[in-house]
């Protein structure tokens, strides 16, 4: 077994109902690549060509080197596929522990992003220790907003945020995180 693969087998994963939440393969990077190239993703730093989703890509497994935690690839559990991403992320310079969440436009709507952000914030709290974490969203993303929401998550300010404004949530503490937010 190569050093890499050592490396993501030591990471945690983690079930939902629908999702499982694992460490990022190589065969995820057509899926993310084409979220990347979608307009959907200029929420999230995109779009972009395979190129720079390729370094979008490896940064998600190096932030797990670097921090000891990050963001999860989504599979949905009835069939297998990559349906995006969520988890934890910090990167430098970044305001504070941040609960994080993107799908492909074809898993919109389905409750999916509610569910993983749901699992990943669980996981932030019970599993890595955190006591706090915010959610940015861009101004005018009405629906990871309402993921936010619908999280427990309350609207706390607005910062700048690549190139607009951005929506700062700030999730529930640990203790009253309810599984039924």
């Amino acid at each position: 077994m190569s050093i890499i693969d050592q490396f993501r087998h030591s990471l945690p994963r983690f079930r939902s109902e629908r999702l499982q939440l694992r460490p990022f393969e190589a065969q995820d990077f057509d899926g993310l690549a084409a979220f990347f190239a979608h307009p959907v993703s200029a929420t999230y730093g995109g779009p972009c060509g395979r190129d720079e989703a390729w370094r979008k890509f490896a940064a998600y497994l190096g932030h797990w080197a670097l921090r000891g935690y990050g963001p999860w690839a989504l599979e949905r559990l009835s069939d297998g596929a990559f349906i995006g991403l969520a988890g934890l992320w910090f990167p430098e310079g970044w305001l504070e522990p941040e609960i994080t969440w993107a799908l492909h436009p074809d898993a919109h709507g389905q409750g999916y992003a509610t569910e993983a952000a749901r699992r990943a914030l669980q996981a932030a709290y019970e599993h890595f220790g955190w006591t706090t974490a915010i959610s940015v969203v861009a101004a005018g993303n009405s629906a990871s907003a309402a993921v936010a929401q619908r999280l427990g998550a309350t609207l706390e300010r607005t910062i700048p945020f690549r190139g607009g404004e951005g929506l700062v949530f700030r999730h529930l503490a640990p203790g009253l995180l309810a599984a039924d937010c």
